[in-house]
């Protein structure tokens, strides 16, 4: 059954919001923040250090969520990476300094306060590695494998 011309319609807008708010703070506010990422409107990307918020392309910030890159205690501004492919969950918030590997989950509601190596999910308060060497597609989203050849099965299911 093809889908009603509204939701399409709808779909195509939510789209081009994600461009133009990512276009907003990249123009207005400096920030590096690649292609393909979706950041939600009530998400909270730190405009004290804006130079600081470095995104990767096909990153997903999702609602609530705040990324620092600035210390007001300790009066320092420092700059908080995020990579390729990754999911930062609803509620999560992501502290000054913190580098973030590609393909990686940050569950919902996570406080992030140490690196988080590629290919990994993190959860809790502070933020602990659950699982290691996953693979995702664009925004976060898991790849489905096979066990005899993960790498090269997973990459042509996320591609394709």
């Amino acid at each position: 059954m093809p889908k009603p011309m509204i939701s399409r319609v709808r779909s195509k807008l939510a789209l081009l919001n994600y461009e133009l708010r990512r276009l907003y703070f990249v123009y207005f506010w400096k920030m590096d923040i690649k292609k393909g990422t979706r950041i939600s409107l009530s998400a909270k990307l730190d405009k004290t250090n804006p130079t600081g918020i470095h995104i990767g392309k096909n990153t997903a910030v999702a609602f609530r969520s705040a990324i620092l890159a600035h210390d007001f205690i300790n009066t320092k501004h420092k700059d908080v990476f995020i990579g390729d492919n990754c999911l930062i969950g609803a509620g999560s918030v992501i502290m000054p300094g913190i580098q973030i590997g590609n393909n990686c989950i940050v569950s919902p509601n996570s406080v992030v306060l140490q690196n988080v190596p590629a290919g990994s999910i993190v959860m809790g308060n502070p933020a602990k590695i659950v699982q290691k060497n996953i693979i995702t597609g664009p925004w976060g989203t898991r790849c489905s494998t096979q066990e005899s050849s993960r790498e090269t099965s997973a990459a042509a299911t996320c591609q394709g």
